[in-house]
């Protein structure tokens, strides 16, 4: 699979991750690229990358230009989007219209309007579009999602998923960030600040392995750094249409917590809990029984397929960020040689984030910002 790259130039920390991801397996190949606004960037980045000057574009346009009318052989199958939130949507229709799969960044784009325009464009032109919540990618959560599928939990009464960061703590008032200044702009990171940051990957987590649909929420949102004024704390309540709740919590103020994302499943048999920090570890637990711990481990009998399908070496190496970010690349791969070789494209049924989980995310934005606005009030999903 040939690839193109828009964004991840400078300083970024997740164009470097998109790179490193997609081409961990060999099953594809980083040739093109956009990796700044700014055309000059843009060309001196091609080392970086290792690209071909020659296609270092000086912009996302030019790339879509260019690429589509190079021979069907040369030309780039699918384009990666690691750019400002409010860029997403553009970028990754007019990719789409013009015949290239998509991988994009989350949040998948900072409006409702924007994510029903990208599912729309999704639909109408057949293309692959994957999502990279990554934390679906790690082989325990693909344990946990089918153990909770099957069953083994029972009925699912609970979900708490959390994801709590501290690094504002150290930053000035007026200080510049390094990298991701953007994220402190309404107009390019949307209304959602740590809300759209982490909060949407703790939701998503929870929504891929257990499966609930949510019904209502409320939420309640700080801001505690002196560096921005969008919120940087915050809670959602959620009660699911199959009758369980939820609670997700982000915070990038949490005094030293670094990436920690966990999630906790209760079930009427069983409960599961999982931490991003000790990512090889699944505990699960069921009164006057003793705590089994299931281990990443592609020869252990005790996993299921969609695990061991997902692990890369042995058991006891650890695995981690960049292999799960990676699985979610290899999985959408999969669907881009069906639609190539003129299959058939089933989303609902992909094991990686869609356009529609993308829209949900956006959607979960967008009610926790109604609901904090009205006082905490619940809002309908």
């Amino acid at each position: 699979m040939r690839m193109a790259l828009v964004g991840g130039g400078g300083a970024g920390f997740i164009g470097k991750v998109h790179a490193t991801a997609a081409t961990m397996d060999n099953d594809a190949v980083l040739v093109a690229g956009a990796f700044s606004s700014r055309p000059e960037k843009s060309k001196a980045s091609a080392d970086l990358f290792r690209v071909d000057p020659s296609r270092a574009y000086g912009s996302w346009r030019e790339l879509l230009d260019v690429e589509s009318r190079l021979p069907e052989d040369e030309r780039v199958h699918f384009v990666s989007v690691a750019t400002p939130n409010f860029t997403h949507c553009e970028i990754a229709c007019e990719a789409m219209k013009a015949g290239f799969h998509v991988v994009c960044d989350k949040p998948m784009t900072i409006s409702l309007d924007d994510a029903d325009r990208m599912v729309e464009t999704a639909e109408h032109t057949g293309r692959v579009f994957a999502l990279t919540h990554n934390y679906s990618g790690y082989p325990l959560m693909r344990q946990a999602k089918a153990m909770i599928a099957a069953g083994e939990l029972g009925d699912i009464i609970a979900v708490r998923a959390t994801y709590v960061q501290g690094w504002m703590h150290g930053m000035e008032p007026d200080q510049q960030q390094d990298r991701g200044a953007w994220k402190s702009d309404p107009d390019k990171n949307g209304r959602a600040g740590s809300l759209g940051d982490v909060g949407t990957h703790a939701f998503h987590l929870a929504s891929y392995i257990t499966g609930l649909e949510p019904e209502k929420l409320m939420s309640q949102m700080s801001s505690y750094s002196g560096h921005h004024e969008l919120d940087d704390y915050g809670h959602a309540m959620i009660q699911f249409s199959q009758g369980a709740t939820g609670c997700i919590t982000w915070s990038q103020v949490t005094h030293g917590r670094l990436n920690d994302l966990s999630i906790e499943v209760d079930g009427t048999k069983a409960a599961l809990t999982w931490r991003q920090e000790e990512p090889n570890q699944l505990c699960v637990k069921a009164l006057g029984q003793p705590t089994r711990v299931y281990e990443r481990d592609p020869g252990a009998a005790y996993l299921s397929a969609a695990a061991t399908d997902v692990c890369r070496i042995p058991g006891g190496h650890p695995e981690a960020f960049l292999e799960a970010f990676a699985n979610v690349y290899r999985n959408a791969y999969e669907d881009m040689r069906t639609v190539n070789a003129g299959g058939t494209l089933d989303r609902r049924a992909s094991v990686y984030p869609s356009v529609y989980e993308g829209r949900a995310g956006v959607r979960f934005m967008s009610r926790c910002l109604d609901s904090a606005e009205a006082d905490s009030r619940w809002q309908s999903w």
